[in-house]
């Protein structure tokens, strides 16, 4: 990224994902272990709270995309922020399990921050480009995940689990701030009134099931996604089951939040050196084969590895396979509709992630308790999978083919 050459505008929506991501970054290493100690939650229940906020997320996302179509970008971001620092709030004053699931399901109803923001990016950049500029925001993600997870096993094992949910409360306060006061809207009025005068218009489901490209897309996110959440969902308790093993409870959490912060600076490597570079030379198909490689190769060292040593080249490889993936996939994903359905489509690709995770949180403690090591093993296998539809995608690049979009008086194609 250059920033001296930057559109401001996208300089500032990356600017409130970057706050935005810090934040909720600041919890990922403390959560399960926070559960666990404070409430005695099983590895089962630990997984089940993580779920309960991609099952808000699944069922609330395509319309947080198409109300971002119909009202605006920033508005949803206003009140996505607001649900946000309302639920961190929520955590730090929980005395209970319910309320903790209260607070995540909140965080996942509200949650779409980032789906909301990659609907703002592909607004302001040219389809050429838009592999390059969804880029940019795992480039972003790495460096919240960098400062995040490190600064919250800090806070938490210098004062307490609680702490970083008030602190995280406040970042998400300061990304509504800065959304209000520095983001211009991305939708123009004139197309705000036209999405909304067509508020009937949705993607018709059955010409979406025979768009081979499509699917095969939405195959590939769904399999890796649901790989990653196996590693999310199980990796705090895993590092304290084994990469920290006979650690104190303020050790693991902060060798778990600079593993997770390795994680963020393979990111930011990916981001910045490879995938520009990468995508001129491969395309796009390519990187999204050659990423599921090296996320398995990730899941591969974790499912060795006995201490915490070797785990900065599980976490580099995993975040390389991320980063070279999913932006192409996004990409390829928003060429199948129209431009005033960039965000509902965009809130299917989410719907279909989101649902990867929730099953794979809901089934990743029952595998975790049956062997630590064992989720590593089949988010490996799943990549590898993932592999050959990705393959077959390759065959049918550059372009995604049309899906059909339908009212109540017509039919419209919408072409890539």
């Amino acid at each position: 990224m250059n920033l001296r050459t930057m559109d401001r505008r996208l300089f500032t929506i990356l600017l409130i994902v970057f706050v935005n991501i810090v934040g909720a970054a600041l919890i990922l290493p403390i959560l399960p272990l926070f559960a666990q100690s404070e409430f005695k939650l099983s590895p089962e229940v630990i997984t089940l709270l993580n779920a309960s906020f991609f099952a808000a997320q699944f069922l609330a996302g395509p319309y947080l995309g198409r109300l971002s179509d119909r009202y605006g970008r920033v508005p949803i971001l206003i009140i996505s922020q607001i649900g946000t620092a309302i639920s961190f709030i929520m955590i730090a004053f929980a005395h209970g399990a319910p309320l903790l699931f209260a607070a995540r399901i909140l965080d996942g109803i509200t949650g779409g921050n980032i789906i909301v923001a990659q609907a703002y990016i592909i607004d302001i950049t040219p389809p050429e480009k838009r592999t390059q500029a969804l880029g940019s925001i795992f480039a972003v993600f790495g460096l919240g995940f960098i400062i995040g997870p490190a600064l919250g096993g800090l806070l938490a094992a210098a004062w307490g689990a609680r702490v970083p949910y008030l602190i995280a409360a406040a970042v998400a306060t300061l990304t509504f701030i800065l959304t209000w006061f520095m983001l211009n809207e991305s939708v123009t009025l004139e197309q705000r009134v036209n999405n909304r005068s067509a508020n009937r218009v949705g993607i018709d489901y059955r010409a979406l099931l025979t768009n081979t490209s499509l699917m095969l897309v939405l195959l590939i996110a769904f399999v890796g996604q649901f790989a990653f959440a196996l590693f999310q969902s199980t990796f705090a308790l895993y590092s304290a089951s084994i990469l920290f093993q006979g650690k104190t409870s303020q050790q693991t959490s902060l060798g778990v939040g600079l593993l997770l912060g390795t994680v963020g600076l393979g990111q930011v490597f990916t981001q910045t050196f490879l995938l520009r570079r990468a995508l001129a030379r491969y395309g796009e198909a390519w990187l999204v084969v050659v990423g599921n490689l090296a996320r398995g190769l990730g899941m591969l060292v974790f499912a060795l590895i006995a201490n915490a040593w070797l785990g900065p080249i599980g976490a580099v490889l995993f975040a390389m396979g991320m980063g070279l993936s999913m932006p192409p996939l996004q990409a390829l994903t928003t060429r199948a509709v129209t431009d005033n359905l960039r965000g509902a489509v965009l809130g299917v690709f989410q719907s279909v992630t989101s649902l990867a995770i929730i099953l794979s949180t809901g089934v990743a403690g029952v595998i975790y308790s049956y062997n630590p090591r064992l989720p590593y093993w089949l988010g490996l296998l799943l990549s590898l999978v993932a592999i050959l539809p990705a393959l077959a995608l390759l065959r049918r690049a550059p372009m995604v083919a049309p899906v059909a979009l339908v009212t109540p008086e017509e039919t419209i194609v919408a072409h890539p």
